[in-house]
């Protein structure tokens, strides 16, 4: 079952992000907890980890795409 990678909260006041830049492409492993994303506010750049060992499946948002918490980047 692919588990998927989500937008944690960014704080209390921002309510996006801009897909930075994807650290892994779709189809390479990935270790749980690796960064396989950054994402970019106002205020903060954050990497984003992989919640389980895998395959990095899929990338449903692509750089540059705006996302809010809890929206889905990837599988």
């Amino acid at each position: 079952m692919a588990t998927e990678i989500v937008v944690p909260s960014l704080g209390e006041s921002v309510t996006s992000a801009t897909v930075a830049r994807w650290i892994k492409k779709a189809g390479e492993a990935v270790a749980a907890d690796e960064p396989v994303v950054e994402l970019e506010t106002d205020k903060v750049t954050v990497e984003v980890n992989a919640p389980a060992a895998g395959t990095l499946e899929a990338i449903l948002a692509p750089e540059g795409a705006e996302v809010a918490p809890g929206a889905v980047l990837g599988t």
